[in-house]
């Protein structure tokens, strides 16, 4: 029998032993449940109230109904559309089985509105309300979910975007805009796969789903006419799954990112986006056919849905705006701060000892590095060690690693502490610049998604090498053994949450905080 299926197995029942109790709410009282709807776009002008509901509806995925969660009935919830300096006020509605809250994320406002229980709310109960109080002082594309059991919340359905559209007129000209909400959803045997009762299960590497979701939809489709440019808005709202999206023979412009628009457009064939990121892209179809957006990764392409365009030509033709590069104005002069020491030294990392195993362990893994350098796990000869883990390559075992067995790391390199008694502190007004070290030789090194809340900062630099294309960010990517500087715009007051924002990994205790006097 093949030694490195032997190890995986002694593993996974040792971690079967630990008690792994897991649950789905009922798919079988789907009769009483409401079925959910594609999602809307309300627009609201200064001062609007406007009541969102969490509820169990019925999803069909592939001709199957699952009960699932959404917002207003909607898969994903409703996209609230604003104007950038406008206030309004939202009226949460718990209708869920469970405790659940709404955070805002990317949006720089008052703490109290956050959405955090602990720090800026108490949860909300059943059947209880909560008014949230929203203000928008930066256009861009942002989203809302929960911050109660994301791994579960979120991923049964409980995510809509917010469209902030900028006071200026500071976008190209389009035909069309489009919303792409990216996600996935793990499936078998006709049930969506069990989570965790008290807590997160898939614990290691996150929950990577096996069915692909663009909009709810696993067949999303466009009709666009021939010479057509599309704004597309582009959210990661997956559990851990990073993608690579694509529109092969498309010709393709970066715009934006999560707080507005990049100091320089330029040409890409595709973008890279994980989880809480958001990216705003501009697309020239030029001739007529079929497109596909598609997922393409080392390991596999996945269809994510198709563009058809017609033979008709566009009746209003934006090619020349598309093939002009702009550039915005400098956001600040960044160049004294590369140099500057560190406000906080930060390494990313896991304790995994509770998991058994050690070096035993990495047998059934993928390829890593140990600590003594020496290469453990599935390694083929002179293989280096991958920045990104594109997909789940030990699902069983992964299932199994829980918060009770695995802890996710944010070590602080000046003082040994680790997540949440490191404690961040900053003023208003300050400039704090955070390096952040992604441990390569820890016990199972992964990719982390960085997403400090009402904040916004620039990525100074990668692995030492200045970054010369800056935008605001508040999500951003530290890949495996890379070394990245964030330089944070301190400009609001209250304690914040700073967190991996793969779902299971902050439920694996891989959280901080900065508190802003």
């Amino acid at each position: 029998m093949n030694k490195k299926f032997v190890i995986s197995l002694i593993l996974l029942l040792a971690l079967t032993i630990t008690g792994c109790t897991q649950y789905l709410t009922n798919q079988n009282s789907t009769t009483k449940v409401a079925e959910a709807k594609a999602s809307e776009i309300i627009e609201l002008k200064n001062s609007d109230l406007y009541t969102i509901t969490a509820s169990q509806v019925v999803k069909i995925i592939n001709n199957q109904a699952y009960e699932m969660y959404a917002y207003n009935k909607m898969i994903p919830g409703p996209t609230l559309k604003v104007m950038q300096g406008s206030k309004i006020t939202v009226e949460l509605i718990n209708d869920l089985p469970q405790e659940t809250t709404i955070h805002w994320h990317g949006l720089r406002q008052n703490v109290k509105d956050d959405g955090v229980p602990g720090t800026s709310q108490k949860p909300v109960q059943p059947g209880e309300k909560y008014t949230y109080n929203l203000y928008f002082p930066d256009a861009g594309i942002y989203w809302y979910h929960p911050h109660i059991r994301e791994d579960q919340q979120q991923d049964l359905g409980l995510a809509g975007n917010i469209l902030v559209v900028p006071q200026n007129n500071l976008y190209n000209p389009v035909n069309r805009e489009e919303l792409l909400m990216l996600d996935d959803i793990a499936i078998n045997n006709k049930e969506i796969v069990p989570y965790g009762k008290e807590k997160a299960n898939f614990a290691l590497m996150g929950r990577y789903g096996n069915i692909m979701l663009v909009n709810g939809k696993t067949n999303y489709n466009l009709t666009l006419a021939k010479g057509d440019v599309v704004r597309f808005y582009i959210t990661d709202t997956s559990n851990v799954r990073p993608y690579n999206l694509s529109i092969p023979r498309a010709k393709i412009k970066l715009v934006g990112s999560d707080l507005g628009l990049y100091k320089k457009e330029t040409y890409v064939d595709s973008i890279v986006i994980t989880p809480g990121e958001r990216y705003i892209i501009e697309t020239y179809f030029q001739k007529p056919g079929e497109y596909q957006l598609i997922n393409i990764n080392p390991i596999k392409s996945s269809p994510l849905g198709s563009i058809t365009i017609t033979e008709q030509a566009t009746t209003n033709d934006y090619s020349a705006a598309f093939n002009n590069l702009e550039e915005n104005e400098e956001l600040f002069d960044v160049q004294p701060y590369l140099d500057k020491k560190p406000d906080y030294n930060l390494r990313l990392s896991i304790d995994s000892s509770m998991m058994m195993g050690g070096r035993m362990g990495m047998g059934g893994m993928p390829c890593h590095r140990m600590p003594d350098g020496t290469m453990m796990g599935n390694c083929e000869e002179n293989e280096e060690l991958q920045p990104i883990e594109w997909e789940d390559t030990m699902s069983m075992m992964n299932q199994q690693a829980t918060t009770d067995n695995t802890k996710w790391i944010i070590h602080d390199e000046t003082t040994d502490k680790e997540n949440m008694d490191i404690g961040m502190q900053a003023n208003v007004g300050d400039k704090i610049k955070i390096r952040i070290f992604n441990d390569e030789k820890s016990m199972h090194p992964m990719q982390h998604p960085i997403h400090l809340h009402g904040q916004r900062f620039l990525v100074l630099a990668i692995n030492n090498k200045p970054v010369e294309n800056h935008v605001w960010k508040d999500t951003t990517l530290i890949p495996i053994g890379s070394t990245v500087d964030l330089l944070v715009d301190v400009t609001n007051p209250g304690e914040w949450m700073f967190h991996c924002h793969i779902s299971e990994h902050l439920e694996a205790g891989m959280m901080t905080t900065l508190t802003v006097k």
